[in-house]
C-alpha cells in the first residue's frame, strides 16, 4: 500500500492520498484545502486516482473536492446523508472562509459497500455523531483504517456542530471502531496516527 499525508487548510486536515503499488490505482481522502500541495504530492505519487472520499463533508474535508475532481477525473464518493452539508459547502461560511462549491457526488456510500482499488479494498463503515453521514473507510487486510473526526489520538470528534449528537458519536466508537482488531492502525482527520487497543486503554474520553 502507497500511503502519503498532505495537511491541508487552516484546520491542517489529514488529506491522505492511498493507492495499490501493484496497479498503480489509487483514492484521495478528505481533500480540505490546498488543492496545489494535494496535486503536487498526486504528480510525485504517480497514482491513477479513481475515487475521491469524503469521511465527512465538513468545509475542512471537502474544500478542495472540486479542485481535484476537476484535476484527476475521479468518482466523489460519500455518504448521502452528508448531501445537504456537501451543498452547503461544508458550513464555510459559518467560520468566514470561502470554499469552492463541490460537484456531487457521483456515488453514494452505504455501510458495509466496499470499493476496490486496484489489489485495495475500502470498506465504508458508518460512523456517525460527529456528523450525520460520517464514513470510516477499512482496509482490513493492510489492518488500516481512515476514520476522519471521530476519533483521534487521545481525542474524539466534537459534537456541538449541526447534526452533531454524542451519545451517536460514542456508540460509533464502541461499538463499530473497537470492533476492529486492536492492531488496527487509525488514520484520523487531525494528528497523528494510533491504534484501536492505544485508544481502548488510553483514550481519556472513553
Amino acid at each position: 500500500m502507497i500511503l502519503k499525508t498532505v495537511q491541508v487548510g487552516i484546520t491542517q486536515t489529514n488529506c491522505y492520498i492511498v493507492g495499490c503499488e501493484e496497479t498503480g490505482d489509487g483514492v484521495v481522502i478528505d481533500p480540505g484545502g490546498h488543492p496545489e500541495r494535494i496535486l503536487k504530492a498526486l504528480g510525485e505519487s504517480k497514482l491513477a486516482i479513481r475515487y475521491v472520499l469524503n469521511t465527512h463533508c465538513h468545509f475542512d474535508h471537502m474544500g478542495a473536492n472540486a479542485d481535484i475532481v476537476a484535476a484527476t477525473g475521479a468518482t466523489l464518493a460519500l455518504h448521502p446523508a452528508e448531501l445537504p452539508l456537501l451543498q452547503a459547502r461544508g458550513g464555510a461560511a459559518l467560520f468566514g472562509v470561502f470554499v469552492k462549491e463541490s460537484p456531487p457526488p457521483g456515488l453514494e456510500l452505504e455501510a458495509g459497500q466496499v470499493l476496490d482499488v486496484g489489489k485495495l479494498r475500502f470498506q465504508a463503515l458508518h460512523t456517525p455523531g460527529h456528523s450525520p453521514g460520517g464514513l470510516t473507510f477499512y482496509l482490513e487486510q493492510e489492518g488500516v483504517a481512515f476514520d476522519g473526526d471521530v476519533l483521534f489520538a487521545d481525542g474524539v470528534g466534537r459534537t456541538d456542530l449541526p447534526g452533531g449528537d454524542w451519545e451517536t458519536l460514542m456508540r460509533s466508537i464502541r461499538e463499530i471502531l473497537f470492533a476492529l482488531p486492536d492492531d488496527t492502525v487509525l488514520y484520523p482527520g487531525h494528528g497523528p496516527r494510533t491504534t484501536v487497543g492505544r485508544e481502548k486503554r488510553y483514550n481519556p474520553w472513553i
